[in-house]
């Protein structure tokens, strides 16, 4: 059961970086900034997380990567979404879709029920 939980996690921190990098390319920091902006700071996502997603994506085809300067003027990698990467964010926010309605289904149940 733990392993699919972390599946899940998993799945949905590579989609939400997939969407953060329709933006542009992103250097690391700056990827996990945007996530926690984006979620009015409910979601951090810690550093142990974040590079091994952006490797295992990488490795994917789902993103590559170069090296520039960031604002702070320090080499830094700048991720970037490749197609392979976007055809896998439609599929993937479809499937979040569906996910969403059918927990938002179940909780409209508890409440009527409740």
């Amino acid at each position: 059961m733990k392993k699919k939980k972390a599946e899940l996690l998993q799945g949905t921190l590579d989609m939400m970086i997939l969407q953060v990098l329709t933006g542009g390319p992103m250097h690391g920091y700056a990827i996990v900034k945007r996530i926690q902006q984006s979620s009015h700071d409910l979601l951090v996502v810690e550093e142990g997380s974040l590079y091994p997603a952006l490797h295992r994506m990488d490795r994917r085809g789902l993103i590559q990567h170069e090296w520039g300067l960031s604002e702070a003027n320090r080499r830094a990698k700048y991720y970037r979404l490749t197609a392979a990467g976007r055809r896998r964010l439609k599929v993937e926010s479809e499937r979040w879709g569906r996910f969403v309605d059918a927990v938002a289904g179940v909780m409209g149940i508890a409440v009527a029920e409740g």
